[in-house]
């Protein structure tokens, strides 16, 4: 079997297909906080119907935290790649970067307040200016800094809820649900005008989002790190050669992960088994995913089969948020109001279907333009002229 890389342009098409996946399960995850208060609930208790209870069960295993640690590295390997290319064609790359990041900035920080407060971008890009330095440091040296900032503060976070359980379990109120803060989120998105979703959302990123922004030093910058390493030793460009190495790697990712994702269904739904499961396990398997996906790639029928997912991967800004748009306009009661009425069944067959619909458009809008109508714009404001033929060539992040 051949093993490589599929390049379009100067594209590597097995970046935007895995880029493509991690869309779709993004979107699934995301689309329990579009249609019910995710951010207030204990879902474990929340989610009361037998069916509810099932379907979370699947997405809490097999989606939720295992596919935006894809994108994070995926992120970091497009980073390294863009610096690569300042090396070897001896532009600057910190000066660009610097401007391309701040405009992700403003993007995020336009998503989180007048759209969507679970927004990602703002994060990216702060992580993105720590990266410009970041993505100097030899890879030999970039995996242990990448695992200890990561580590660390996770075993620590873990470790210390546990003790905090056994100790004094009484504290921790397991099974919590912030009970104003669910009516005041059914009030706003459910029944209120978008004035009404506005004034709710600005401080709900505010006490939600932000923080996460400084989190994401420690449970995003790894992530991203950890990109920027496969980057160095460009794994999809030399698949071929460790096509024995991520088939192993690949499936005790998966094995690994679906176990300790499983954490809290196999004993109880703890909050250190939470936690052991989102930052652990979400991440492990995240591995496995990718790894999944890149030896699939290397198969002609199933690059030939599943290519339009490509196309919405390389169209991955505009992607994700019209995922937002179109998700908040069918719940919010200024679109079609149909907050806290479906279950999440409904609500992941809908996300699947909003995202076969981006697919097919991503399909049709690149038969024509060289890249999404958001990337388009990113690019613009970033050169401020009309591209070159070197700049249209650049891999978008």
């Amino acid at each position: 079997m051949k093993v490589s890389p599929t390049l379009l342009g100067n594209r590597i098409e097995s970046l935007d297909m895995l880029r493509g996946f991690a869309l779709l399960g993004i979107f699934i995850a995301n689309m329990l906080t579009f249609h019910s208060p995710y951010f207030y609930i204990d879902p474990h208790t929340y989610f009361s119907t037998p069916g509810d209870q099932f379907s979370y069960k699947i997405i809490s295993i097999f989606i939720e935290a295992s596919f935006y640690p894809i994108f994070a590295m995926l992120f970091g390997y497009g980073l390294q790649m863009q610096y690569a290319k300042s090396v070897v064609n001896k532009t600057p790359f910190a000066p660009i970067m610097a401007k391309r990041l701040a405009i992700l900035m403003a993007f995020g920080l336009i998503h989180a307040l007048f759209i969507w407060s679970g927004d990602i971008l703002f994060t990216y890009a702060i992580m993105g200016f720590i990266m410009i330095g970041a993505v100097r440091i030899p890879k030999k040296w970039l995996l242990p800094v990448a695992l200890v900032v990561y580590l660390i503060p996770t075993l620590l976070l873990i470790g210390g809820t546990y003790f905090v359980t056994k100790m004094f379990p009484d504290d921790l109120m397991e099974g919590y649900s912030d009970i104003q803060r669910i009516e005041q989120a059914i009030t706003a998105y459910g029944h209120g005008s978008y004035v009404d979703a506005l004034l709710f959302r600005i401080p709900e990123w505010l006490l939600i989002g932000l923080p996460a922004m400084f989190m994401g030093v420690f449970m995003v910058l790894p992530l991203i790190m950890l990109g920027a390493v496969f980057a160095k030793v460009k794994l999809f460009e030399r698949a071929a050669q460790f096509k024995g190495r991520i088939a192993l790697v690949t499936l005790l990712s998966l094995v690994a992960g679906i176990v300790i994702k499983s954490l809290p269904y196999i004993d109880e739904p703890t909050y250190y088994y939470k936690l052991t499961q989102q930052l652990i396990g979400g991440p492990i398997l995240a591995i496995g995913y990718a790894g999944v996906i890149l030896l699939l790639c290397q198969l002609p029928i199933f690059q030939k089969v599943f290519r339009p997912i490509s196309k919405a991967g390389r169209m991955s800004l505009t992607t994700y948020l019209t995922q937002s748009i179109v998700a908040t306009l069918i719940f919010y009661n200024y679109g079609f109001g149909l907050y806290g009425k479906v279950d999440i069944e409904t609500g992941t067959l809908m996300a699947i279907g909003i995202f076969i619909l981006q697919v097919i458009f991503a399909e049709l809008w690149l038969m024509k333009f060289k890249m999404g109508p958001f990337e388009w714009i990113w690019r613009k404001v970033t050169y401020g002229k009309n591209l070159t033929k070197k700049e249209e060539k650049v891999q978008v992040l």
